[in-house]
């Protein structure tokens, strides 16, 4: 039976079309994505919420997957650092490692024990959480890995574009965004593949909220390493302090972060009253 992700485009002589027509269809599949990423929101909170027991006791969380679900988890593990100023809390492993990156390396997606011994690498112990990602939920890499390590003690998740997949059933806790045929047959970086950027940014996104490293709606503890980030948390403290520019940016010389600024001047207000 043919799996949902490789079923045929409902798109014929795609050759044949104007650049128009291609563009209005392609975004006509990709309008379906936001309704099926709401579908799954009970089984992402399902698996937040269990990810952030073991994140809140220490444990760290690793994405594993090949080619571009495997491009998609670095990239947004790569993202953690800067935004929230957290390091080697989410960590994304791809098959054929960095190199697959930039090249694809097709066939590290085939062995199904090379995923474990790369967790084992990265220092992946029982207390730690696993998404496996793979829209088609049968690449052997991440099924394998995924089995490998929920009989280590490991929290398993997995996000995958077709129902009741062989990473489905290895996970505790999988997530099933159903995106459709793509516009180009089992072309899976098209909608499946912002299907799980998009659960990738909610789940990391919301891990880091109730870890408390947003405040009010702000990245309080981002990177300060570019003059944009610099100017957004100048205004962060003039806004919040209700103090001059040159005021903040002395504060965040002397503190390093918006965060550790706000909590020194409520220390400071507390020992003055």
């Amino acid at each position: 039976m043919i799996s949902i992700t490789e079923s045929p485009s409902e798109y014929q002589s795609l050759e044949s079309m104007s650049v128009n027509e291609i563009l209005t269809g392609m975004n006509r599949e990709d309008a379906k994505v936001h309704t099926a990423v709401n579908m799954a929101i009970p089984q992402i909170e399902a698996l937040v919420n269990n990810i952030l027991v073991r994140m809140t006791s220490g444990g760290r969380l690793f994405y594993i997957g090949a080619g571009t679900s495997g491009r998609l988890g670095v990239l947004d593990a790569s993202e953690i650092p800067p935004t929230f100023g957290l390091h080697g809390v989410i960590n994304g492993l791809i098959a054929g490692g960095d190199t697959a990156l930039r090249t694809a390396v097709e066939a590290a997606e085939d062995n199904a024990a090379t995923a474990w011994a790369d967790l084992e690498a990265a220092g992946a112990k029982s207390c730690d959480s696993v998404i496996g990602i793979a829209a088609s939920g049968g690449t052997p890499y991440v099924v394998g890995g995924i089995i490998q390590a929920r009989s280590r003690g490991l929290l398993t998740g997995c996000i995958s574009c077709n129902p009741s997949s062989a990473l489905s059933q290895a996970a505790e806790y999988p997530v099933e965004i159903i995106t459709g045929p793509e516009f180009v047959t089992g072309s899976t970086r098209l909608k499946a593949g912002t299907a799980e950027k998009m659960t990738l940014n909610m789940i990391s996104t919301a891990l880091m909220i109730k870890l408390g490293r947003v405040r009010g709606n702000q990245m309080v503890n981002m990177q300060l390493n570019n003059s944009k980030l610099i100017d957004r948390a100048v205004r962060m403290l003039v806004d919040a302090l209700h103090i001059p520019e040159e005021e903040a940016m002395d504060m965040l010389h002397r503190y390093g972060s918006v965060k550790q600024a706000l909590d020194g001047e409520s220390r400071r207000n507390e020992s003055e009253s």
